[in-house]
């Protein structure tokens, strides 16, 4: 199963196809979130009915980029708390499900934005092609800190 394992709760991934989230099951995972938006290209289908023909617990949670916002990635950080575990969080490729998950271990960890990227960035994930994800990445994080 291609990912990265962030944890031993969470791995993150691009899209993920049929045979990966079989994988995924065969692997230990409990659960999938999936960070795509249903419109965007290349997304699977019927990603939900295989998901949970596994026997995952699935949940879709579409972020796009230039609709982010505080509420938004509250709420799926709290959903990240919630999922049975270990959990495959995705999008397309990788970026806004690291984004979140880095964002959640921040806040959760009590990790400055400077801590949290140097992680991210230790685990392969780059998001300084993103200005205005990293911008709010890093805002994020300091808001939850005062």
């Amino acid at each position: 199963m291609q990912g990265t394992k962030v944890s031993e709760e969470i791995t993150v991934a691009g899209q993920v196809t049929r045979e990966q989230l079989h994988q995924a099951v065969q692997n230990g995972f409990r659960s999938v979130l999936n960070l795509r938006d249903p419109d965007e290209t290349g997304v699977l289908e019927e990603e939900k009915e295989i998901a949970e023909s596994e026997g995952l617990f699935y949940l879709n949670l579409p972020v796009r980029k230039e609709r982010i916002s505080e509420s938004l990635t509250t709420q799926i950080l709290a959903e990240i708390d919630r999922l049975p575990k270990p959990a495959l969080i995705h999008c397309a490729s990788g970026i806004r499900a690291g984004a979140m998950v880095f964002m959640h271990l921040a806040t959760r960890q009590g990790l400055s934005a400077e801590e949290a990227m140097n992680k991210a960035q230790s685990l392969g994930f780059d998001c300084s092609h993103e200005p205005e994800l990293k911008q709010f990445f890093e805002h994020y994080i300091e808001s939850q800190r005062h």
